[in-house]
This record gives structure tokens, C-alpha cells and sequence, in this order.
């Protein structure tokens, strides 16, 4: 090992500690781990504004809450779950919008999903490329997110959102994307209407949405204000896209995935 090696090691090691400092968890505030973080963040400040703990993907910021999203789902600590959710309404859309940041598919009111026992009204959908929640580990190419809400309990809250993710992998061309890809628009902010676009599309032959089975769990939006109301169902079953597919999304919104945050004391369900 050089002398230059020696010294990246040594420079390292501080960072390691911390992150499996982190990785034991947090029940509880004061947590003395997150502080002393937050402590190591402000005191190691470089010429770019940004902390060197903060330039790693294992260790997010604490400045949102303790129930951010996305999170890394291990399937072999998933505890059971009694869930019920049903979807009503058609399913076609209406327009596509490059909003720079994403593409988003808008539909017409009336389309809503209940989640156990409460329903909520389907926003619309949009993308992530590369996927951001990750199952064991493992990063997939694409996510899509279907954004629902419904009031808050008051008038001041926040709404309550359910957010169905599915999760894409390389492999067959997919249908729904095959009917409006070719009409995303160039420019940013500008809309296309579309017309014969159905969401049941997404799913292979043969599969229909009842069928789906998901990781539940509850944490916040993956972009600003990273509101701490949303219940997650991300779909166990991973759905496939032509690579050229993924790419001409990515081609249009970028690398715009969040780094994946802390459980600390949630616990997944299904």
C-alpha cells in the first residue's frame, strides 16, 4: 500500500463509522447517533458548501423527519400484512407533459383507488429514471409512480397521498409506453394530448391490477416539500420495457432518482 493509499484510508474511515452507527437505527429522539451526524456534518464543511457525510449515498440528510422515502425494501424482513385495495374508474389519458424534471401522464377526474377503506383520487403519473426504491439492494431501471390523494383529517393539514410504485427491469417492449412515447414533447412545459392510452396496458398479457401484490409501508414524497403523509404500495412484481423505452424517458427528465433514506423504527408490511 502506497503512502497515498494510507492517507484515503485514514480519511475514510470516519465516514464508514458513521454509517453503521446509523444502520443500528433510531427509536426515539434525542437519537445521540443522528446528532452526532449532524455535529460531524456541520464541523467538516469543504470549499462547496457541502458536507463531506453528505456527499454519500448511505447517509441522507436529517433536515426532512424520520419518515422519508424512498427506502431499500429487504423482502426477508417484510412483516404480514391485512391491506385491501381496490381501483375505480376508466383509465385513459388524457395528456403527457415534459416537466423537465419527469414525464407525467395526466387523466380525467373520476378515477380513484381505496386503500383500506379510504379513497383516494388518482393525480397522475410519472417517472424516475433510475428506479428509487430498491429491493434488496438492487437498483432496477425505472419506476413509475401513480400519485393519489385525499384531504388531510384538517383543514390545515396536508393531504394524505397513497403512491403506487412499480418497479420496470430491460426486456420486452411495454404497450403503454409504446402508446405515447412518440409524442412526449421536446421542450419542457409543453403538453400533448393523447388519445387511446390505457394504464391496464402496463401489465403483461393476461394480468390485471387485482392480481398485483405489494410492499406497504408509510414515508413521504421523493421530491420537495417531501411531505410525511403518503402510504406506499410498491409492487412485488416487476414489470418489463424495452430498453430503448427507458431510455428515451431517461433522455427526457434525466437522472432524477432520490438517494434512498433510513427505515429507523418502520416497519414493512405486505
Amino acid at each position: 500500500m502506497s503512502s497515498g493509499d494510507d492517507i484515503a484510508v485514514r480519511l475514510l474511515t470516519p465516514v464508514f463509522a458513521i454509517v453503521l452507527t446509523i444502520g443500528a437505527g433510531c427509536t426515539s429522539r434525542p437519537c445521540p447517533p443522528c446528532d452526532a451526524v449532524s455535529a460531524y456534518a456541520g464541523a467538516t464543511k469543504d470549499s462547496g458548501g457541502e458536507s463531506a457525510p453528505g456527499a454519500y449515498y448511505a447517509l441522507p440528510g436529517l433536515e426532512h423527519g424520520l419518515l422519508q422515502s424512498p427506502v431499500n425494501i429487504l423482502s426477508d424482513h417484510v412483516e404480514p400484512g391485512k391491506h385491501t385495495i381496490e381501483y375505480h374508474g376508466g383509465d385513459g389519458a388524457e395528456v403527457v407533459t415534459n416537466q423537465g424534471t419527469t414525464v407525467e401522464v395526466g387523466f380525467g377526474q373520476g378515477i380513484a383507488t381505496e386503500f383500506d377503506g379510504q379513497v383516494y383520487e388518482f393525480m397522475q403519473l410519472h417517472f424516475h429514471t433510475p428506479a428509487e426504491h430498491l429491493i434488496d439492494g438492487i437498483t432496477y431501471p425505472m419506476e413509475m409512480h401513480l400519485v393519489h390523494s385525499r384531504p388531510g383529517p384538517a383543514a390545515d393539514d396536508p393531504p394524505d397521498y397513497l403512491v403506487v410504485a412499480l418497479l420496470f427491469r430491460m426486456g420486452a417492449s411495454n404497450r403503454f409506453l409504446e402508446e405515447f412515447l412518440d409524442v412526449v414533447p421536446r421542450v419542457q412545459g409543453q403538453s400533448a394530448e393523447l388519445d387511446g392510452v390505457f394504464l391496464t396496458d402496463v401489465l403483461p398479457p393476461g394480468a390485471n391490477a387485482s392480481g398485483i401484490h405489494y410492499y406497504h409501508y408509510g414515508g413521504s414524497l421523493t421530491t420537495p416539500p417531501y411531505t410525511e403523509s403518503v402510504n406506499w404500495l410498491v409492487a412485488k412484481e416487476v414489470i418489463e420495457a424495452a430498453p430503448l423505452q427507458i431510455q428515451r424517458i431517461n433522455f427526457v427528465e434525466g437522472d432524477n432518482a432520490r438517494r434512498i433514506q433510513p427505515l429507523y423504527s418502520r416497519e414493512i408490511d405486505e
